[in-house]
């Protein structure tokens, strides 16, 4: 069987990375937007499944064919479940000259000083990572596969760990007893809120999609 192009509406290499090593074993060509010339879409929304499936319907339209988004972020019970679909960009950063990846670890640093400033003195630091993963036929599919993982932990008083990206150096998971930037690869994608999104996609991929 012809393995399915499916396109990925992010240009993060590192969650492509990732949800590739997810997918693996499945008959699924995961494909960046970028490579095919697709910019990315508008994310209005005030949740994290509506920007997946706006993410989608773009890159699908855009590509002509199969898409997927992840829709991700940190919500922290005592601020209301904020930065929510606000975590990548929580803390305004002015722009910069730069490639991505520089930039974003300007922007990562600055959300992580935010988050701590506002948590100052909370005793609650309970939070959660979500992964919200919506994949479509094409850009008008009826039925999109949508699928949730939540990652429990909470966050620390100060950055540990020199791995992950975005948050993971303030969320402690006492399971494990680490941060997610002081886990590899390995275990990381084994135990976080896109391996629990994606273990339900891949069912819903077999069953639905019959990949």
């Amino acid at each position: 069987m012809a393995a399915l192009r499916l396109v990925l509406a992010s240009n993060n290499a590192r969650k492509l990375s990732e949800l590739r090593a997810l997918l693996g074993g499945l008959a699924v060509e995961l494909v960046a937007q970028a490579e095919l010339g697709v910019g990315e879409a508008e994310e209005p929304h005030i949740t994290f499944i509506e920007n997946a499936l706006a993410k989608a319907r773009h890159a699908a339209a855009a590509a002509g064919g199969a898409a997927i988004a992840d829709d991700s972020g940190l919500c922290v019970d005592t601020l209301g479940g904020s930065p929510g679909v606000g975590s990548a960009h929580f803390a305004p950063v002015p722009a910069a000259d730069g490639d991505r990846e520089a930039r974003r670890r300007v922007q990562d640093a600055a959300n992580n000083a935010l988050l701590l400033q506002r948590l100052q003195g909370q005793a609650d630091r309970r939070a959660h990572f979500v992964s919200t993963l919506v994949a479509v036929r094409h850009a008008a599919d009826p039925q999109p596969l949508v699928a949730v993982g939540r990652w429990p932990g909470r966050i620390l008083e100060a950055p540990r760990g020199e791995g992950g990206f975005g948050y993971d150096p303030l969320m402690w998971i006492p399971d494990l007893g680490a941060s997610v930037a002081e886990l590899d690869a390995e275990t990381k994608n084994r135990h976080s809120h896109r391996a629990r999104a994606m273990a339900q996609m891949r069912l819903l991929l077999r069953e639905v999609w019959r990949t």
